[in-house]
């Protein structure tokens, strides 16, 4: 049967929502049985998607499937980022949430319909994947597919490469996920760079105050948005998007997974850190319900032994002074706290030669490879 794509009512012209419903189930029954997948809460991917998600307030988009026999057979959302073109001064559409069963008719479809809708809107190339944009999930898996993700880091089989490949995307940047295990410890080498660091007594790491969160909140907004502000794909987060991140992850932090590097009592640099909520979340299969809540919490109590580094940034006036070093030994030092037997530290651009020079001094190594495919249209 021919492959048919049908481009998804909008929210105000889909008030059961079926048609949304529909877009967020169809990777969770494609990947039912899938060893390594791990998909999101659905709640929380429809709060993404929703159009009272602060992202949608410079942003906006169409979502597509596809249909063989009357059956799904791939999703894709095609989404224009005024705030990245603005910020980078390009017109640049996007594709993300792409999920698609092993058929090159369906995928070229649902590629085809994004970059029509992204050309009608006046884009010049198309970019992708990002859920909607690089301050979510992005990247397509292109290696290391032997293993679960982390929390908040995608998964995808191998075959999809070839199927964006085979529509004419190219490599536009890849990112890395590196892995450290956390039983060698800190490498004593390094050490030395860390006390001369620490000597002079103007820095010092502080540990989040969780009852004070609200300004912890603050001082990370202005680190991160300074930080990361001349790395390539980067978009700054507006307040409202910082806000709605904080809100969700409030009910999960403790004061090992944020801590800040203050000099002379000033917030320069930050790290967050999460457990790998992935091995509970793969229990839930993208609900709590009476039969998934048991073995989630199950897990979350006693399966977690690893975790991310979801973030490490340093303001630009503070960079040179090896801070970065200090709060990657204060990682590993958290991670063996927390009886953790790894971290994964990601992500980090290909080509970002100073902060992935430090992660592999300290012994981390590349495991994952993710890539940011573009195309003209």
């Amino acid at each position: 049967m021919p492959i048919k794509i049908r481009e998804l009512r909008q929210p105000a012209l889909d008030p059961g929502g079926r048609d949304l419903d529909a877009f967020i189930n169809y990777p969770y029954a494609l990947f039912k049985d899938h060893p390594h997948w791990v998909g999101e809460l659905k709640k929380d991917t429809r709060h993404l998607l929703d159009s009272s998600h602060p992202f949608w307030l410079h942003g906006e988009r169409a979502l597509f499937m596809a249909y063989r026999d009357g059956r799904p057979a791939g999703r894709i959302a095609a989404i224009v980022n005024r705030a990245h073109n603005s910020f980078h001064n390009e017109n640049c559409g996007f594709f993300g949430f792409f999920d698609c069963a092993e058929d090159p008719e369906a995928a070229a479809g649902l590629l085809a319909a994004a970059g029509k809708y992204l050309h009608d809107k006046g884009m010049d190339k198309i970019r992708g994947p990002v859920n909607p944009s690089t301050n979510e999930t992005c990247g397509l898996l292109v290696e290391g597919f032997d293993s679960a993700p982390m929390v908040m880091m995608p998964y995808n089989p191998p075959y999809y490469a070839g199927l964006i490949e085979a529509a004419g995307y190219t490599k536009a940047k890849d990112l890395l996920a590196y892995r450290m295990e956390l039983a060698q410890g800190f490498p004593e080498r390094y050490e030395k760079i860390v006390k001369r660091i620490m000597r002079g007594g103007d820095v010092t790491v502080e540990f989040v105050d969780i009852k004070n969160l609200d300004a912890a909140i603050a001082d990370l907004k202005d680190i991160y948005n300074s930080a990361w502000e001349k790395n390539w794909g980067f978009i700054p987060m507006t307040a409202a998007e910082m806000d709605d991140l904080a809100n969700a992850l409030k009910p999960m932090l403790k004061p090992d997974y944020l801590y800040f590097a203050k000099v002379d009592g000033k917030p320069a640099a930050f790290v967050l850190l999460l457990p790998d909520f992935n091995v509970a979340l793969k229990a839930a299969r993208g609900s709590l319900d009476l039969f998934t809540i048991l073995p989630f919490l199950h897990r979350l109590l006693f399966k977690m032994r690893a975790g991310r580094l979801l973030t490490l940034g340093v303001k630009k006036e503070f960079r040179g002074r090896g801070l970065e070093m200090l709060l990657i030994k204060q990682a590993v030092e958290a991670g063996r706290k927390m009886k953790w037997k790894y971290g994964e530290m990601s992500w980090t651009l290909e080509d970002n030669a100073q902060i992935n020079n430090t992660i592999e001094a300290v012994g981390g190594r590349v495991y994952k490879r993710y890539r940011i495919y573009e195309k003209t249209v």
